[in-house]
C-alpha cells in the first residue's frame, strides 16, 4: 500500500512540475494522466534502484558543491525516468533539455515532500 501511495504521490508532482515548468509535457497518445502515472512509476524505480548508487559515488563532488550536485543527480534521475517509459512503453513525459529538467526535478522534489508531509499526517 505504501509503494502505490509513493507512486500516486509522485505522478501528481510529476504533473504539476509539467504544469509549471515550460519544456516538460506528457506524450504519447494516452491521455496526460497515464502519461505521469507511468513516468511516476519509472522515477520510483530509478531513485530506488539507481539514486543510492549514484549518490555515493558523486559523493566528494556532492560535499565540495555543499550538495548543490544532488540537484543535478535528481534532474538525471526525472530524465532517466523519462527516458524509460518513453522508449519502453510509448507514453511518458517529453523532457527538451537540461534546463527544464532542472527546473523540474527542484519541482518534484518540493511537491514529493510537501506531499509526503500531509499524507503523513494524515496517518
Amino acid at each position: 500500500m505504501q509503494f502505490i501511495l509513493k507512486w500516486l504521490l509522485t505522478s501528481i508532482a510529476i504533473s504539476i512540475a509539467a504544469f509549471l515548468v515550460p519544456g516538460i509535457e506528457p506524450y504519447g497518445p494516452a491521455d496526460p494522466w497515464v502519461c505521469f502515472a507511468f513516468a511516476g512509476l519509472f522515477l520510483g524505480l530509478v531513485n530506488a534502484l539507481l539514486k543510492p548508487f549514484l549518490t555515493i559515488i558523486s559523493l566528494p563532488v556532492t560535499l565540495l558543491t555543499l550538495g548543490v550536485f544532488q540537484l543535478v543527480i535528481n534532474s538525471f534521475m526525472l530524465t532517466l525516468a523519462s527516458w524509460l517509459s518513453v522508449n519502453l512503453l510509448g507514453v511518458g513525459i517529453a523532457i527538451s533539455g537540461f534546463g527544464p529538467a532542472f527546473f523540474g526535478a527542484i519541482v518534484v522534489s518540493i511537491m514529493c515532500t510537501i506531499l509526503n508531509g500531509v499524507t503523513a499526517d494524515a496517518q
